[in-house]
């Protein structure tokens, strides 16, 4: 395949830029249709909301991020990948992205072999990419796959430079660096555009608790976990629901909404209580009815996770709607 060319125009930015003023920042702007059920109902992105993908290797991280470039509403895309092996940043551009996302699209790479200087360089160049778009009055999506890369990189220079090391060697500037980089990122200022970002967080063992997936869940809007236990079934994207969050709700969904998010999380909450007592089979029914109709309905509710979504954000809360309660959405409609 052809090589992807190079930009035919240029503008000098500064690679390190401060945020916009917290008084002059916009709120959260309206909610992004996504391209998934998932995204779009239980676990919302909102315009300028920075959201963390936290996933250990192969559990669908970087496929999962291109159906979002692809599915997201936006002016302009701005990728950064680093620390990836280059055989995945060529599949990511010429497979997994689609094409019709490239001509808005712009890619920083650094890859695994780069020093670790050039790979906060390239993050850093990344950034000012989506800034300049913004700036612009833009509304850009940015997809920064993986922040972990980013913070071994800073790892690695901040004890060259003699940096005393702290938790797992990761120096006490790490926050510091990750939430500069965070923080460049949201909502603009008054007549500029926003900057939605998505940033993946690889964790190592699937451990949630590790150093870089604490500090980085500590200064977003929300995370979305994907699970190697669900992926292993075959359910794609593998997220795990219960343990996922978005910060914009309730504000960003209407009281029916949320009252529909709740009822979900209720549900699949219920049924994984009751799931071990299945496989036991010890579990009676008829004596719980909330237990019961968590049991009937589960596997439309987990399979709801995979479906994409090509109408509309009500669309979807109807659909949703059906699934938890037939009858009531079939009175309603």
């Amino acid at each position: 395949e052809s090589a992807i060319a190079p930009a035919a125009n240029t503008t000098r930015r500064p690679l390190r830029a401060s945020p916009p003023a917290n008084t002059t920042r916009k709120s959260l702007g309206q909610r992004l249709s996504t391209g998934w059920m998932i995204t779009d109902t239980i676990l919302p992105i909102c315009q300028g909301q920075r959201m963390g993908l936290f996933a250990g290797s192969g559990v669908g991280k970087s496929t999962f991020l291109g159906s979002l470039a692809a599915g997201v509403k936006a002016d302009r895309v701005v990728i950064a990948l680093i620390g990836e092996r280059s055989r995945e940043v060529n599949e990511f551009v010429h497979k997994t992205l689609p094409k019709d996302v490239l001509s808005r699209t712009v890619i920083v790479a650094a890859t695994a072999n780069d020093p670790p200087g050039a790979k906060k360089r390239a993050a850093l160049c990344a950034i000012a990419t989506a800034e300049h778009f913004r700036d612009e009055g833009h509304q850009v999506l940015f997809l920064f796959d993986s922040i972990t890369r980013f913070a071994e990189a800073h790892r690695e220079v901040s004890l060259s430079a003699g940096e005393t090391p702290a938790l797992n060697a990761f120096p006490p500037s790490t926050v510091r660096a990750i939430a500069e980089v965070a923080e460049r990122t949201g909502p603009g200022a008054q007549g500029q555009g926003d900057i939605t970002a998505i940033f993946s967080v690889l964790v190592a063992g699937s451990d949630m608790e590790e150093p870089v997936a604490d500090m980085v869940r500590g200064v977003l809007d929300g995370h979305i976990i994907l699970s190697r236990e669900i992926s292993e079934r075959g359910r794609y994207p593998a997220i795990d629901v219960l343990r996922s969050v978005s910060r914009c709700l309730p504000d960003a969904a209407k009281p029916d909404e949320n009252r529909i998010i709740k009822d979900y999380r209720r549900t699949i909450a219920l049924y994984e209580e009751i799931a071990p007592m299945l496989r036991a089979n010890l579990y009676e029914r008829g004596h719980d009815a909330a237990g019961d109709r968590s049991i009937e309905r589960f596997p439309q509710l987990d399979n709801f996770v995979s479906e994409p979504n090509t109408g509309h954000i009500p669309q979807a809360f109807q659909h949703l709607q059906g699934l938890l309660d037939p009858v009531e959405a079939a009175e309603k409609s």
